[in-house]
């Protein structure tokens, strides 16, 4: 059975949250401050990460941003306050893959609960199939999920990875971060664009050799990105 890690200052919704979690057919195990949910994030597995944003010494944009520094790449839904608009935006620039806004309500969590770990395990995604494509130096396996740069498996987090298939798939056609926002992260993230180019940014950086002249993914000022349609196999 898949376990979950909550990590919430907040005990009473901490029990909530695991009650929730264990009617969904989830085990769950919890954490009450940022470092000591960091630390069991590092040393054990878990199917998904629900990580507050306001936690005691350590909070949850930090624990976000070093859980991915080491290449962890399981799935983050952060929990926010209304009033921490900034935070929203810091959050999902950190590595984050989704968010839910206090006070929300138990259908909402449970359907981006699984929403995200279905997408995390591959099992349904819009932007995967059976194929197998290699773009030069790049391979992509968009059933397993995984990208190899000159056969070096590259960790990406699961938005980077959307990013990535969506792109190669259309090779050649440009997105504007508009486009991008609405058909990766959904409509209810609008007015965060800046977002997209944090997450482009960060996956150049993953599979790019040049990232002054990057090779796969482009830009042309005015349009957007796009994958490189002039690579062998695109």
């Amino acid at each position: 059975m898949e376990s979950i890690l909550v990590i919430e200052d907040d005990e009473y919704l901490n029990d909530l949250l695991q009650i929730h979690l264990k009617d969904l057919g989830y085990t769950s195990e919890h954490a009450l401050d940022g470092l000591t949910g960091l630390n069991m994030a590092l040393k054990n597995k878990y199917a998904l990460i629900v990580l507050d944003i306001m936690l005691p010494h350590m909070d949850g944009i930090q624990v976000c941003q070093r859980l991915r520094a080491t290449d962890n790449m399981i799935p983050i839904l952060m929990l926010t306050a209304k009033s921490e608009e900034f935070d929203k935006v810091l959050g999902l620039e950190s590595g984050a893959d989704d968010y839910l806004t206090k006070p929300f309500g138990v259908r909402e969590f449970s359907a981006r609960v699984k929403a995200l770990i279905r997408r995390s395990s591959g099992a349904v995604s819009s932007l995967s199939d059976t194929s197998i494509k290699q773009f030069d130096e790049l391979t992509i396996d968009f059933s397993k999920r995984k990208v190899f740069v000159k056969d070096k498996k590259i960790a990406l987090a699961p938005k980077e990875f959307d990013l990535l298939a969506l792109l190669a798939k259309n090779a050649g056609k440009h997105y504007s971060r508009e486009q991008l926002l609405e058909q990766i992260w959904g409509y209810e993230f609008e007015g965060y664009e800046h977002t997209v180019s944090s997450h482009i940014n960060r996956l150049r950086t993953k599979i790019e050799t040049e990232l002054s002249n990057p090779k796969y993914i482009l830009t042309a000022w005015g349009l957007g990105y796009c994958f490189n349609d002039e690579l062998p196999g695109a």
